[in-house]
């Protein structure tokens, strides 16, 4: 059983005296802000009815020294504080993994994969590993799965409010474009293509989430789009965000996290934003797109 907390269910702006906001979607899926739902009513709902949650993170390269620490830190204290979660860490080399003493109901699983040579192809590539994991094992283990970034940071409670059947991350960047504004596929070649004037809103491949049977369909297909493309010798400007955008475009989500939940702290903060739940931690481009 899947339980939703009631958003508004029309395509509106809710008002305060600074700015507007929108809340829910044209097709009434809700749009999660840090004010829009109780959480001593969800709290008290998933008392009765209980939720494993997965969580699925990649650590490669210098990904893994670099951030992974900082990570599980952060989700052992702020990723659904007391509901059962797995932690499943992807990485290439077992030396770095930092020790975590893990809160209750905490446990990780860890696994190695094969080593990329090329940045990009790790950032696609990370999607059949997800498909296979989730086919393999994970959809017997959790209710809902979230996948997110290595190189973020909890900042507060990121709980219950974010499950739903397939949930999608509006962009920090580009929440408030328009579709003709935002940096979609548009080399029509592409199984990622997205015609302009098309679309609805920009999703960040940084999180995205729902339950098991829902993550395995968006990374499936978002396989498929990307090695028909790599056929084609075609590389989409975003990589696998580019693609996770056409599958949203196609099968749009239930659910949408305002970028409350993913904020670049790099920016300052907007009237929008109110807690920052997740925030991305300092790239440092030039030295990580070398792995080796």
């Amino acid at each position: 059983m899947h339980f939703t907390l009631k958003f508004c269910l029309s395509y509106r702006y809710a008002a305060d005296s600074t700015h507007l906001r929108l809340r829910s979607t044209s097709w009434s899926a809700p749009i999660v802000w840090s004010d829009t739902y109780n959480a001593s009513v969800l709290a008290k709902y998933y008392e009765r009815h209980p939720v494993m949650v997965g969580l699925i993170v990649f650590a490669v390269g210098r990904y893994l020294w670099l951030y992974l620490g900082n990570f599980l830190n952060s989700a052992n204290t702020f990723f659904m504080v007391n509901q059962r979660v797995i932690i499943y860490i992807m990485l290439d080399d077992f030396y770095y993994v930092p020790w975590i003493n893990l809160n209750r109901y905490r446990t990780v699983k860890i696994f190695k994969i094969k080593q990329e040579w090329k940045w990009q192809d790790i950032s696609m590539m990370r999607m059949k590993i997800i498909s296979e994991h989730i086919a393999d094992h994970i959809r017997y283990e959790v209710g809902y799965v979230f996948c997110v970034d290595v190189d973020r940071v909890f900042k507060a409670n990121y709980g219950l409010e974010t499950p739903g059947d397939s949930v999608a991350q509006l962009h920090a960047y580009w929440y408030k474009e328009s579709p003709n504004a935002v940096p979609y596929e548009r080399n029509e070649s592409s199984e990622a293509y997205i015609p302009e004037g098309k679309g609805d809103f920009y999703y960040h491949a940084a999180v995205f989430g729902g339950t098991p049977a829902e993550v395995l369909k968006i990374t499936k297909e978002c396989v498929e789009g990307i090695m028909s493309d790599k056929g084609k010798n075609i590389e989409t400007v975003w990589h696998d965000e580019s693609h996770l955008n056409k599958y949203f475009f196609l099968h749009r989500p239930t659910k949408l996290l305002s970028p409350e939940f993913c904020w670049d702290s790099r920016q300052d903060k907007t009237p929008d934003i109110q807690t920052v739940k997740l925030s991305w931690e300092v790239k440092y481009y030039g030295l990580l797109r070398r792995l080796v």
